[in-house]
């Protein structure tokens, strides 16, 4: 690869981890605004299903942008950018402590009770939702690179699909069931939480497949990558 291309791929990189790290940190901090996904009202278990924490908008780009990066950059890269991830959402929730800890003055547009109703419970969810999207986004690029191996470069749709499917129901399910220990949520949302996040995240992995073809050739052909090449930074 020339310097100048190498440039290139090494400044995309870093606008690729920029949205990853940028759409991590969002959905920790909206996530106390929940919405009704699905037009009809269904059941299961005795749980409604689609009812939906916004936070959950911006994070299957996570897994998207994971992907495309394992693919087009190697699985040290894609590491590096979920630990880069993991930093940042730490380093946020201790500026929420700091933020509400520090006393509002009178004429403060914002009181001191409305920013604690909003952000109090940031800290706890960014640490259930660190411990689960640890556990779920270095399984994802495992298992991705392990048919990505196995398939010697080909078929795209079999390892974007299957990491992504396994990775998120253990990240739905590791933090749905956190927020719950932690106080966060209640326990009889439980069931309906974790179904419904999982099955919206593995409807927007399928959508994304496409997407993630696109992106990969749009990467073969400017930088001259062979089916299966990785490149190095």
């Amino acid at each position: 690869m020339k310097p100048q291309q190498h440039q290139s791929a090494a400044k995309i990189y870093l606008y690729l981890a920029a949205l990853f790290i940028t759409s991590l940190v969002v959905s920790n901090l909206i996530f106390q605004k929940f919405f009704y996904w699905y037009p009809f009202e269904i059941e299961i278990f005795g749980s409604r299903l689609f009812e939906l924490s916004v936070g959950i908008l911006p994070y299957p780009l996570t897994f998207l942008i994971t992907d495309l990066i394992s693919e087009v950059y190697g699985k040290k890269a894609a590491n590096r950018v979920v630990t880069s991830g993991i930093f940042a959402s730490f380093f946020s929730m201790v500026i929420l402590l700091i933020a509400d800890y520090v006393p509002a003055m009178e004429s403060s547009p914002l009181e001191d009770a409305t920013f604690t109703k909003v952000f109090s419970l940031s800290p706890l969810a960014v640490l259930a939702s660190m411990i689960a999207y640890l556990l779920a986004q270095f399984v994802d690029i495992r298992i991705y690179h392990f048919w990505k191996k196995l398939t010697q470069g080909k078929m795209l749709w079999l390892r974007n699909n299957f990491s992504t499917f396994a990775s998120q129901f253990l990240d739905t399910f590791s933090v749905v069931f956190l927020l719950c220990l932690f106080g966060v949520l209640s326990w009889d949302l439980f069931i309906g939480l974790v179904l419904s996040g999982f099955i919206f995240k593995i409807i927007v992995a399928a959508l994304d497949t496409p997407l993630l073809y696109l992106f990969v050739w749009m990467f073969r052909k400017k930088f001259d990558l062979k089916l299966g090449e990785e490149i190095k930074l």
